[in-house]
This record gives structure tokens, sequence and C-alpha cells, in this order.
């Protein structure tokens, strides 16, 4: 047996090549494996080919519900932007861009959807273990939240300012850290433009209270300072026609959204009283309004008589001129060197001391 053994173990012994029936042998077992899982490849590959085309299929026609759903958004406000309502309560840029920001997200939303579902369905198909693949990705996702946790912040931030409508693109807002008029609604950053012309990039994570100045209707108001001996009736008649005259004149009559009311005396002083006036105007327009009415109120107080006072306190007519010099202390008597109460107030001068060898 240990001779046959060195003998099967002998290189020098030359390798047989295979024979016609060797071959005969491969290509029948090759064929009949063949035969044997064509069945569950043809299964495999077709159930693939199906997961891949209703996946495209569903990505596209979502796709194109959603730009539909935006295009017809964006119809709808130009077509109210053309008549006379639209002027005031609709801004096309600022509905586009939010129509165009929720557009953007739900197709990428959409899209990752269904093609990571297809994917997992077609690793699925292959009989391929997913719980280590998914949890290998809750590790990454985990790891990526806390590397990246400010970019998904100011990310979700986005996406709810957007779909709530907290603000848009021609509103006057106030973010805390800055404050101006919105220029751009982005995702991640809101850019606005300053009361000085600057731009404002500011983070959506770092909003942490916003007033929209623009949305709804605004205040305007403006305190009336008169002398306290005017006629309060004789003022507020003034007034009041400066506030029916307004209202009546373009394009005052589109700014103002009610009556100009005069509130009445709002506080009174020694030589000043404060008459309030208020009037409820279109959003983003009430300092344009305060500046008309101020220059319309003094206008009409030149005609009428009436002083419009503040600042140093007012002379009434007929009291004397206060004399200027009446507010100076009088001058001091130290003020005088020569005079005996800055002599009496001066040191005394010690008296000089003689050596002792002067003295013998």
């Amino acid at each position: 047996m240990f001779l046959s053994v060195l003998s099967a173990a002998d290189p020098t012994e030359e390798p047989t090549s295979p024979t016609l029936q060797d071959a005969q042998e491969g290509a029948n077992n090759a064929a009949s494996w063949v035969e044997q899982n064509w069945s569950t490849w043809l299964s495999i590959g077709l159930r693939v080919l199906l997961i891949m085309v209703i996946a495209v299929a569903l990505r596209v026609a979502i796709r194109r519900t959603i730009t539909k759903f935006i295009d017809r958004m964006n119809r709808t406000a130009q077509a109210v932007d053309g008549t006379a309502l639209g002027g005031l309560l609709v801004n096309v840029e600022r509905r586009r861009q939010r129509s165009q920001a929720i557009g953007s997200v739900l197709r990428s939303v959409a899209s990752f959807t269904i093609m990571s579902t297809a994917a997992l369905m077609i690793l699925g198909t292959f009989q391929i273990n997913l719980a280590p693949l998914l949890a290998s990705a809750g590790v990454a996702g985990v790891a990526i939240g806390f590397g990246a946790r400010n970019l998904v912040t100011d990310f979700l931030s986005g996406v709810f300012m957007i779909l709530e409508d907290q603000y848009g693109v021609g509103d006057t807002v106030d973010a805390g850290v800055a404050s101006g008029e919105v220029i751009e609604v982005g995702l991640r950053v809101t850019k606005l433009r300053g009361d000085n012309g600057e731009i404002w990039y500011v983070r959506n994570g770092e909003v942490k209270r916003i007033g929209n100045l623009s949305q709804g209707w605004a205040t305007a108001g403006v305190d009336v300072t008169v002398r306290p001996d005017e006629d309060l009736d004789r003022v507020r008649a003034v007034l009041a026609e400066v506030g029916e005259a307004m209202s009546k004149d373009e394009p005052w009559n589109e700014r103002l959204w009610g009556p100009i009311e005069v509130l009445g005396l709002d506080s009174v002083f020694l030589d000043s009283m404060v008459v309030r006036v208020t009037a409820k105007t279109m959003p983003g327009k009430s300092l344009s309004v305060e500046r008309e009415l101020r220059w319309r109120i003094k206008q009409a107080f030149d005609q009428a008589g009436i002083r419009i006072v503040g600042g140093l306190p007012v002379q009434l007519d007929g009291e004397p001129a206060p004399d200027p010099t009446a507010g100076m202390a009088a001058p001091s008597a130290y003020s005088n060197t020569a005079s005996p109460q800055s002599q009496s107030a001066s040191p005394l001068t010690p008296p000089a001391v003689v050596p002792s060898n002067v003295a013998k």
C-alpha cells in the first residue's frame, strides 16, 4: 500500500489528458444544472425587472402629479395678481418661491422613498439578509445626525416655515438676529435686506421667534403735541378734516384700511398736550402713512394758527421773555485772587530757614 501511494505521488508521472467521455460528462452535468436552475433565474430576473418598472413608473407619475399641482398654484397666483385685489393680498414672487420649495421637498421625499423601497425589495429577491444592512444604515444615520445636527435642524426648520407660510418674499420680518425685507426663502437659509441695504443670511435653525410685520394689517400712529392753552375741540376738528381729506386722495385711499381716528388726549404736561391719531393701513405701509399724515397735519395747523410744540419749553403769548442769565449762578468771590476771601483761604507761606553757619 505504501508503494502504491508513492507511485501515485510520483512527480515524474505525466498527467492523463481528459478524454472525450469526460468532456461529454461535464457538459451533461452543466446542462442538467442549468436545466434545474433556469426557472429560478428567470423568476428572479422577471421579479427584479417588474420591481424596477413599477418603481420608475410610480416615481414618474408622482413627480408629474406634484409638478402639475405646483404649476396650478402658480397659475392661480398669476390670475389673482391681475385683479385689483391681487395687488393688495397676493405676492406672486412669494407664492412662486414657496410653491417651488414645497414641490422640491415633495419630489425629493417621493423619489427617495420609492427608490429605497425598490432597492430593498430587489435585495430581498436575491435572498440577501437585510438585517445587517439595515443595522449598519441605522448606525450611519445616527452618526450623520449627530455630526450634521445643525444642518438637519436648519433643513427641518426651513421645511416647516415654508409649509406653515410663516413669511415669504416681500414680507418685512424681525427674526431676532436680524430684521428687514425677505428677498429669498430657502430650505436652509433665508436672505433679508436690512434698512441700510445690507443682506443678512439667516440660518433657519437659528430663528427662535419671528415677527412678521406684513401679515394682516398694520397701525399708523402719530402723536401731535400742542400748547396747553389750545382749544381741544378745534384741534380735533382740524385733525378730523385732515383724516377725511387724506382718506379720499390717491393712493392713500388704497393704503388706508380704515378711517383715520382721533383717539383723544394721550397725555398732559405743564407746557404741552399730546393728542393721539391712529389709522389701520396695509401691511408694510404704516411708515409712509405716518409721514404723509404728519405733513398734512403740519400744513393744516399752520393754516389754522395752531402751533405744534416740542423739545424746549414754550413761551406763552403775553408772558415776558425769560432772563437768559436767570439760571446762571452768581460769580464766586474765590475766583478773584485779590479778594479778601481768596487771600484768607490761601495757605500761609512758611518762613525762610536760615542756615546755622550764617547765624554764627
